[in-house]
């Protein structure tokens, strides 16, 4: 087999580079998801706000509309590894210090809501590099795997890593948590660090931040496909996220089961992610993309119908991996 051979799924992970860099993000993924659990169930168990624990998704995801166009502007003109190494490493200042006043007692929910906002723009800043240093990692057949690893290392971590978040939290307390995620930061940042990246330059040279931005707008505008999938994610993402940002108050008060319960609810959704993700691409084969958007909207319906009229957490459980599994086709 050649290096130019796509080979098998787990082929990109023969690269060195690659395996340390897919690995790290694994720690990282995990570290992420554990801290969600934990921020969510802090102030569930501080306040019992539904506005305030709704407020945790808003604020690691509204970094990612707000930052998406310039972090990919950010990705294309700036040298990549540095950029990654750098928003690590905020990363682990600021989940350190987030930690540290937890510990002291001083993670009130405005402190959690304002670092987990901190967090998710240092998510946001540093996914358009991960994937632009995809082609830099493996030779251009294997760049369809490589996606595919990647999503199977996110689903993995969303499977496993709000699971170990709950217990630990039920353990040690969410301060725990949060520590365990900065050391995260800290090794995707020393492995990335590690990276002796060759560094190719663009013979057109650099783009500048507003004529990038202006690029994408055009592209967005010109292009039908990309707009239909804008207007699709429109309409359901913003529907379907409202379960996962009270998801702590269903665990708590509908399921009255604690910081363990909510991570197994969390991880049913990753490992729903995991099968669907296998099994789809057969599905996929023998219906129309159309058909099966539609079959993955109703499914997801009613699992979320079904987790809001039962008291039953294994049965929660089993609805919330349905609803993991028809989530990754809107997406």
């Amino acid at each position: 087999m050649t290096d130019r051979d796509p080979g098998g799924a787990w082929r990109p992970l023969a690269s060195p580079v690659y395996r340390r860099l897919w690995l790290a993000q694994v720690g990282g993924n995990l570290g992420t998801w554990m801290q969600n659990v934990g921020a969510q169930w802090l102030i569930v168990t501080a306040t019992g706000s539904a506005l305030l624990v709704g407020l945790v998704q808003t604020a690691s995801t509204l970094p990612v509309v707000l930052l998406a166009a310039p972090a990919g502007v950010l990705a294309d003109i700036l040298d990549r590894r540095r950029l990654l190494v750098g928003v690590q490493l905020s990363m682990v200042v600021a989940a350190s210090v987030l930690a540290a006043l937890t510990f002291l007692g001083l993670a009130t929910p405005a402190v959690v809501l304002g670092f987990t906002f901190v967090l998710g723009c240092g998510a946001a800043l540093i996914w358009p590099a991960w994937q632009a240093i995809q082609p830099e990692l493996v030779s251009r057949e294997q760049i369809p795997q490589a996606a595919a690893l990647a999503a199977v290392n996110m689903n993995a971590a969303r499977a496993v890593g709000p699971a170990l978040g709950g217990l630990l939290v039920a353990a040690a307390g969410a301060g725990w948590v949060f520590a365990l995620n900065a050391a995260s930061f800290l090794l995707v940042a020393l492995v990335v660090a590690s990276w002796n990246r060759t560094v190719v330059p663009d013979p057109a040279g650099r783009e500048r931040m507003i004529a990038g931005l202006r690029s994408g707008a055009r592209y967005v505008r010109h292009a039908r496909s990309m707009r239909r999938i804008i207007a699709q994610s429109l309409l359901f993402v913003p529907i379907a996220t409202a379960v996962w940002a009270l998801l702590p108050l269903v665990a708590s008060r509908q399921l009255d089961a604690g910081a363990g319960g909510y991570g197994l609810l969390l991880g049913a959704l990753g490992l729903g992610a995991v099968a669907g993700s296998m099994v789809l691409p057969v599905v996929r084969r023998r219906m129309s993309l159309g058909g099966l958007l539609t079959v993955l909207f109703v499914l997801y319906a009613l699992a979320t119908a079904a987790l809001a009229v039962t008291s039953a957490l294994a049965v929660a459980i089993a609805v919330r991996a349905v609803a993991g599994a028809a989530w990754l086709g809107p997406r």
